[in-house]
């Protein structure tokens, strides 16, 4: 069965099917390679610990530019401290999620290439893995959308916009150089934000509209937060516990902090597993099929 195909069965019955109709993920939905849009630290030159600028915060322990190692990072490529990022200050690493575009720079953009043994190619390397990235976010998020049956209708869009998309992330070094990321991202995101819309319009919630709002500490335990558009909100340390965020849309929410103690995220919708690290749960909160509790959650 081609990819095609097996989106277009997310709209009725499989025999994998989950109760709530949506095919089971395990990172990404069946029918894209889930390793493909998961971080393989073991593939990758190291590029997520030497890319990124960050500076000294509760989620940094240090300041670091763009472009310059991580002074943890080894040799090898790997983090000295994986293990015991939160405890040393790193959370936020401990919360990054590339989507893949690690290795997919590493191996197809500069194959066999160091940054390191060649520090000629480290801008137009580094500047890849930033385009890269955020093409295979998108990426994420339209599998996500092609699992859920009611924006079958939006399939053939949401297929066109994943090959457009996959092609641009297969672009050499020039062309993702290039490349206009934030208009295409913008029409992406249009199809997107239909998708999410055809979802929600099932939710039994009041569907609150809450895109990009300031929500930071509040205490959201009273509020209907069913089929809520939360794109782009901002929940740092808000109270969520016990809510249920059914069909609600949680595309780049921020949820740092965040009590989701039992919460009941299982139909969220564009959730990833990035956005939980970085907030604060149990064991008792809901989560979609094929995510797990973060380690750091008691």
């Amino acid at each position: 069965m081609d990819n095609a195909a097996m989106s277009d069965r997310a709209a009725g019955h499989h025999p994998d099917e989950r109760a709530d109709g949506r095919q089971p993920r395990s990172g990404t939905p069946r029918d894209l390679d889930a390793r493909a849009l998961r971080g393989d630290c073991g593939a990758c030159v190291g590029l997520c610990c030497v890319a990124p600028a960050f500076s000294a915060s509760a989620d940094f322990a240090i300041d670091k530019p763009a472009g310059r190692p991580c002074p943890n990072l080894e040799a090898d490529f790997r983090c000295v401290i994986h293990a015991s990022l939160r405890d040393r200050g790193f959370r936020g690493c401990a919360a990054f999620d590339c989507f893949g575009a690690g290795q997919r720079v590493s191996r197809d953009v500069f194959p066999g290439a160091d940054w390191r043994a060649d520090p000629g190619i480290a801008p137009g390397m580094f500047a890849a893995f930033s385009v890269v990235r955020q093409l295979h976010e998108l990426l994420w998020y339209i599998a996500e959308a092609l699992t859920l049956p009611a924006a079958h209708d939006l399939a053939p869009e949401l297929r066109a916009a994943r090959e457009e998309t996959d092609g641009l992330a297969r672009g050499d070094a020039a062309a993702l150089a290039a490349l206009d990321v934030a208009a295409h991202r913008q029409r992406v995101n249009a199809v997107l934000r239909g998708a999410s819309a055809l979802a929600r319009a099932s939710s039994p919630g009041p569907a609150l509209d809450r895109r990009g709002a300031d929500l930071i500490g509040a205490d959201l335990r009273a509020i209907d937060l069913r089929g809520a558009d939360l794109r782009g909100a901002y929940l740092i340390g808000a109270d969520l516990r016990g809510v249920d965020l059914a069909l609600a849309d949680l595309t780049g929410t921020d949820l740092r902090d965040a009590d989701l103690g039992g919460a009941d995220l299982r139909k969220a919708l564009f959730l990833t597993q990035s956005q939980l690290e970085s907030a604060r749960g149990d064991r008792r909160t809901g989560l979609p099929t094929g995510m797990g509790h973060p380690v750091s959650w008691p």
